[in-house]
C-alpha cells in the first residue's frame, strides 16, 4: 500500500463567500454537489454515493472561512478541508482545497475534485 500524499487545489468560484460557505457546511448545501445525500448528527456528517455511506467528522471551522472533515475510516488522521479565500485586491473568491490520496491515486483524486467542483459552480451559477 502506497502512502497518503497531501495535494491542494485552488478555483475560483464567482460567488459571495456566505453562500459559498452554507455549500460546502451544510448537509443540504453538500447534497447538492459534494454527494447523491448528506445528513449530519452534530458533528457527524454521513456522506452517501451510490448507496455506499461514509462517514466523517467535522473537526474544524469558521464561519463563511472553512470547513475540515476527518474520514472515520481513516486511521492517519488525513483530512478534506475547504478553505474561502478572498483576494484582498480583485476580491474574487477562490475555494481552496486540501486533501490526501494514495500515491497511486493522485490523478484521479484531483480529476474528482475538479468534477466536483464543476457541479458546485453549476450549482452555484458561477460557470
Amino acid at each position: 500500500m502506497s502512502d497518503k500524499v497531501k495535494f491542494q487545489m485552488e478555483f475560483v468560484i464567482h460567488v459571495s463567500p456566505k453562500m459559498l460557505y452554507q455549500y460546502i457546511s451544510s448537509p443540504d448545501g453538500l447534497s447538492e454537489w459534494f454527494a447523491d445525500n448528506v445528513n449530519s448528527r452534530g458533528e457527524k456528517f454521513t456522506f452517501i454515493w451510490d448507496g455506499t455511506e461514509e462517514i466523517a467528522h467535522l473537526k474544524k471551522h469558521s464561519t463563511d472561512s472553512f470547513v475540515r472533515f476527518e474520514w472515520e475510516e481513516a486511521d492517519d488522521k488525513t483530512f478534506f478541508e475547504m478553505r474561502i479565500i478572498v483576494d484582498e485586491i480583485t476580491q474574487d473568491v477562490s475555494l481552496f482545497i486540501t486533501d490526501f490520496a494514495d500515491e497511486d491515486d493522485l490523478d484521479e483524486s484531483k480529476m474528482l475534485w475538479e468534477n466536483q467542483i464543476d457541479s458546485l459552480k453549476h450549482v452555484v451559477g458561477s460557470v
